[in-house]
């Protein structure tokens, strides 16, 4: 195992709790990026977010880091159309009614990131395997791993939502990065589970020279048909905040809610060209610069 991995997979334990968050995200990103994190000032996209971490604490980040607690701030924002069905909530693990659930489902633990079970058919779902993963998912907290400081004191708790249904099995999410309530950039993932594959879109739809993580989808990508809605969405819900990626979905022409991300990639992933990374690093203006 790599030194990062091994560091990464400790730090989401817990194990770096006695450090200070400051001194955490150094060791983080020379460890992950291989130099030095200047914060003093930040240039980079990636400095940036760190920078945020630290010192852009607002009290609502929490509720929109909810992902139950979300769904009022989307609804007072943009309306109640654009929340996927809510199914039942839980408060613990061993609540969870296997056999009250419908056939199809997404359940997702509402304090973390990708820790989401989607359900395409339950009689072929391991449940006892699903049961385990949720209860360790209720046990960690978000926070340690990158100091993300909206995980850190949402309630642990489970949503279950409808399963969203396309022609793709699994509708395809559109991440929108926005820059003080705009949005600048659109990211879209391929076959994330068997060849996964990445590609940055501008807000034309012209797919941008940027590798991030994972290398470009090369086919022909249609835009969504509601890409002017899902923008207008984008912007209401980040309007007043520095970053934040909202995650859309498309489905026979309806746009839902995913999710709001504060730290893409936790701030750390590489871009090529690194220009990119500078060029992203322009569009957040900190907390008293101006936008």
């Amino acid at each position: 195992m790599k030194l990062y991995d091994a560091f990464f997979a400790l730090a989401r334990r817990g194990a770096f709790r006695w450090m200070g968050d400051r001194a955490f995200l150094r060791l983080q990103y020379r460890l992950k990026r291989k130099k030095s994190l200047r914060l003093n000032p930040p240039q980079t996209y990636g400095e940036k977010l760190q920078w945020l971490k630290l010192y852009d604490r607002q009290p609502v980040y929490t509720q929109m880091a909810d992902k139950i607690a979300a769904r009022d701030f989307v609804a007072a924002r943009v309306g109640e159309k654009y929340l996927i069905p809510e199914i039942v909530r839980y408060s613990r693990a061993e609540d969870v009614d296997w056999a009250a659930l419908p056939r199809r489902f997404a359940l997702k633990c509402a304090h973390g990131s990708s820790a989401n079970i989607l359900c395409r058919d339950k009689e072929a779902l391991d449940i006892p395997a699903a049961q385990k993963k949720i209860a360790a998912w209720m046990r960690r907290n978000w926070f340690w791993a990158s100091r993300e400081w909206p995980y850190k004191n949402i309630p642990h708790r489970i949503l279950v939502e409808k399963f969203l249904e396309s022609e793709t099995d699994v509708p395809r999410d559109y991440k929108i990065l926005c820059f003080s309530g705009e949005p600048k950039c659109i990211i879209v993932d391929f076959d994330r589970y068997t060849h996964h594959t990445r590609n940055y879109y501008d807000l034309n739809w012209q797919r941008l020279p940027v590798i991030n993580r994972h290398p470009n989808y090369k086919g022909a990508v249609p835009p969504p048909k509601c890409l002017e809605e899902m923008l207008s969405v984008a912007r209401a819900l980040s309007r007043g905040v520095p970053h934040l990626r909202v995650d859309l979905y498309e489905v026979d022409g309806r746009v839902y809610f995913g999710e709001m991300t504060f730290f893409h990639g936790y701030g750390m992933e590489e871009y090529r060209p690194e220009s990119f990374e500078y060029e992203m690093g322009g569009w957040i203006a900190l907390p008293g610069e101006k936008a």
